[in-house]
Order: structure tokens, then C-alpha cells, then sequence
């Protein structure tokens, strides 16, 4: 079971990867297509998305930047995303608009650099290297 683990949470770690990029993609789009276009306003700006995203956002990081601290020991990829947390919950807190997708952005890059040194570290610790 325990050589699952490592498969499991690089798994994670690519999934939330693939989130902060997607997410990270809707708030540009959303921008461009309400400003430009004036449509979709009521479901691509709805809070609920970004509150559910952050949601599933701390839970994927939890598991695979928390499992991968456990394994290689280093607190930085756990530091980093949790910054990167820390800046998409301050977006809830701001207006829609250029201010929330600054933070946002910011936020997923982060989380996204996290799970990045997670695969990284993980890797190496698996190798015999430190």
C-alpha cells in the first residue's frame, strides 16, 4: 500500500496543477468576455465558483503537498502553496474585477509553484537524492 502513495499523490499534485491553470484561464476569460462582450456575468463572475474552487484547491493541496512534506520533510512546497491559498481567500474578500483576478492569479501561481517543488522533492527523495 504504501508504494500506491507516491502514485496517488503526484496524481494529486497534477491535478491541482491542472486546476490552478484552468482556474487561473477563467478569471482572464472572464474578464475579457464580460468586458468585451458584456455576457455571461451572472455565472462566470458568481462567487460560488471561486468559493468552491478554493475549496477543492485546499483540499487537493492538502492531501498531496501534506502527504509529500511527510515524505521528503521540506516545509517549502506546504509554505509556498498555503501563500498561494492565503491570496485566492483574499480574493473572495475584494469586488469582482481586475483587484480579484490579480489576487487570484497570484494565488494559483503559487499553489501551482507548490506542487511543482512537491513533484520535484518527492522525486528526488524517491531517487536516493536529497
Amino acid at each position: 500500500m504504501r508504494s500506491g502513495l507516491p502514485s496517488i499523490r503526484a496524481r494529486l499534485d497534477r491535478a491541482g496543477i491542472l486546476l490552478s491553470g484552468l482556474c487561473a484561464l477563467h478569471c482572464i476569460a472572464s474578464i475579457v468576455v464580460v468586458s468585451a462582450i458584456g455576457i455571461g456575468g451572472e455565472w462566470l463572475l458568481a462567487p460560488e465558483i471561486h468559493r468552491y474552487g478554493l475549496v477543492v484547491a485546499l483540499l487537493i493541496a492538502a492531501v498531496a503537498i501534506g502527504l509529500g512534506a511527510l515524505r521528503h520533510r521540506r516545509m517549502a512546497p506546504f509554505v509556498v502553496a498555503m501563500m498561494g491559498l492565503s491570496f485566492m481567500g483574499g480574493a473572495l474578500a475584494v469586488p469582482h474585477g481586475a483587484q480579484e483576478a490579480i489576487l487570484t492569479i497570484i494565488g494559483v501561481s503559487l499553489v501551482t509553484l507548490g506542487h511543482i517543488l512537491n513533484l520535484r522533492h518527492t522525486h528526488g527523495s524517491l531517487s536516493g537524492r536529497a
